[in-house]
């Protein structure tokens, strides 16, 4: 069975997503005695593609039309249904994002494969195919057996570390014939934040709720984040009410993320919000309210006043590196 992944670029270089689900691809590949082929799309650079050796991948098939730049999921998908015909492939990797979401059902529908979303281990393969993935908004897992022929998986990020070992991809051009069609949603801007870590890949998050009392507050969560050198994120009543822009918005109508270490401030923990962060190695909870929710899926907890606690905490963070 070979496997190929779809390796997402923005402006010529990759993020760290997309070398974990190539990794992820070269995982499969190496247990089905296989080998793993990226799929990279759009305007980009013949050495960083090699690059992805490093992750596993062997070999890189490049779709270089210009028009690819800016993303359609038709276009998109065609170009990974191209390379899985002419890999012959069996598995199709993609990231569980607002991208892989959009493409890996076309693809699984253009080609009668098997769709798990959202996987969060690698498939058992000693008897038959078995992916583990989250279920309930990830309150238990479901081990789902895929019997098509070709089998198609999303990757929840940030479920793997992601290490570079030796290696470099051979890059091949690969030619797919578009129509008009398959670009027929133009891109008219796009609004970028810098800066900082994206939420889907960061591995520390300082998120703020309605607890903080208005965004004149939020200079203390900038603080802490600052210190810890975590990304910042927000409850969906924070968002709605314009305190902080839509994009830090997590949970079950916002990201879903999976960090390392997850410090709410101020949010109660209902199942909505849980459902994007319960994936996380680790919960810190602080909040003035011992009967939120939040504290039963928390590791650890802290009952009270964040204005309060939020500036111990961030003295003792700064304290704690200089020393």
């Amino acid at each position: 069975m070979s496997v190929i992944v779809f390796a997402e670029q923005s402006e010529g270089s990759f993020k760290k997503k997309a070398l974990e689900a190539v990794q992820y691809a070269a995982n499969i590949a190496e247990r089905l005695g296989s080998s793993a082929t990226a799929v990279v799309l759009g305007s980009i650079a013949g050495a960083a593609m090699q690059e992805l050796g490093k992750y596993g991948a062997s070999k890189v098939l490049h779709v270089a039309d210009g028009r690819l730049d800016n993303f359609s999921s038709r276009a998109a998908a065609k170009a990974l249904i191209a390379a899985a015909n002419k890999e012959s492939a069996k598995v199709i990797v993609l990231s569980h994002d607002v991208v892989g979401r959009a493409v890996a059902p076309r693809v699984s529908a253009a080609l009668s494969a098997g769709l798990v979303a959202g996987a969060v281990a690698l498939p058992e393969v000693g008897n038959g195919f078995v992916v583990r993935k989250n279920v309930f908004a990830g309150k238990a897992f479901a081990d789902v057996s895929v019997n098509s022929e070709v089998k198609v998986i999303t990757l929840m990020p940030n479920t793997f570390a992601v290490v570079a070992k030796d290696g470099t991809a051979t890059v091949e051009a690969l030619e797919v014939v578009f129509t008009d069609e398959d670009f027929s949603i133009t891109v008219t801007a796009t609004n970028k934040v810098s800066g900082t870590v994206p939420l889907s890949e960061a591995e520390l998050v300082v998120s703020g709720g309605r607890g903080l009392k208005g965004p004149e507050n939020w200079g203390i969560l900038e603080d802490l984040a600052g210190a810890l050198g975590a990304s910042l994120a927000c409850s969906r009543p924070v968002a709605d009410s314009h305190w902080r822009p839509h994009h830090e918005h997590v949970g079950q109508t916002g990201g879903t993320i999976r960090p390392n270490l997850y410090i709410a401030v101020g949010i109660s923990g209902a199942i909505q919000h849980l459902a994007g962060v319960n994936g996380s190695k680790t919960i810190v909870v602080i909040n003035k309210d011992p009967e939120a929710p939040f504290f039963k899926a928390a590791d650890y907890g802290i009952v009270g006043d964040a204005l309060t606690i939020i500036p111990k905490l961030t003295a003792a963070v700064k304290a704690f590196k200089a020393s």
